[in-house]
């Protein structure tokens, strides 16, 4: 059996027309969404809707670390658009069908996750029946029990503009923990965020450390599955470590490396 996974697909519609060459199966861990592309200012969603040279005064702030002024510079941003909601939505329908159209033409079944760069609301309107859209739950592949929980946790204190034009998928620990609870023992353990181990966590590019799941690694250290696969930190300190009888994957930003990470058995 071969299965290709892929996350943070970021808008690279092409490259995953090609992510299932010669697989059984297709996995997607999320981050469909070209929502601020950071190689090219003028693509993305802020791209589209604010043009390259904002998105780059938005992008060099975020570089910075320099959170009260980017989250200032955005809000002045978003207070632009007469509609900012409706404005995002339409962007984000429409990068949602180029993506979706790809993954329901795919030669083989494919088992997708939301990151928290996309809104799983909106997916059921997309996903054909080839696409199985798995958020808490488990699918059978191969004989293996494949277990998926999307999204990131919410920041401690953290509190959405109530109306805000954009809201990552975000999820508190106790909600996260509940996903891994309903899915019991499982061969692989497929989310988009890493367990929280300081070397999966921290970017080495971004310089910071990204969101991790103590509640994935709990059930690493408790189930102890052959495989933990997940993406979200575009450029890891390690890629791959073990813990207990689990390989811990990052599977690799799929945007910038148009590679799929394989699992064979």
């Amino acid at each position: 059996m071969r299965v290709h996974i892929v996350s943070d697909v970021h808008g690279n519609a092409k490259a995953l027309a090609r992510a299932a060459d010669r697989a059984d199966a297709l996995v997607v861990l999320g981050d469909l969404l070209d929502f601020v592309d950071y190689h090219d200012h003028s693509r993305g969603i802020l791209g589209m809707l604010f043009g390259a040279e904002k998105v780059a005064v938005f992008a060099q702030l975020r570089a910075k670390g320099d959170r009260e002024r980017t989250v200032a510079y955005s809000r002045s941003l978003w207070d632009s658009l007469r509609d900012p909601a409706g404005a995002v939505e339409e962007a984000i329908r429409a990068q949602y069908e180029e993506m979706f159209g790809v993954l329901n033409a795919c030669p083989v079944p494919v088992y997708a996750t939301p990151g928290n760069v996309d809104l799983p609301s909106l997916w059921p309107e997309y996903a054909g029946e080839n696409v199985q859209v798995i958020d808490g739950g488990v699918a059978t592949i191969g004989g293996l029990r494949f277990g998926f929980v999307g999204g990131t946790l919410r920041p401690p204190g953290y509190r959405p503009r109530s109306k805000a034009a954009w809201r990552p998928y975000m999820r508190s620990a106790d909600e996260f923990a509940a996903g891994l609870e309903s899915m019991g023992e499982v061969d692989v353990l497929c989310t988009h965020i890493p367990p929280h181990v300081p070397e999966l966590t921290y970017d080495v590019v971004a310089r910071r450390v990204e969101p991790g799941s103590a509640g994935v690694a709990e059930a690493i250290r408790r189930h102890q599955p052959r495989w933990s696969v997940f993406g979200h930190v575009h450029q890891p300190l390690a890629a791959r470590m073990r813990i207990g009888r689990t390989e811990c994957c990052n599977v690799g930003h799929f945007r910038q490396r148009e590679q799929p990470f394989v699992l064979r058995w």
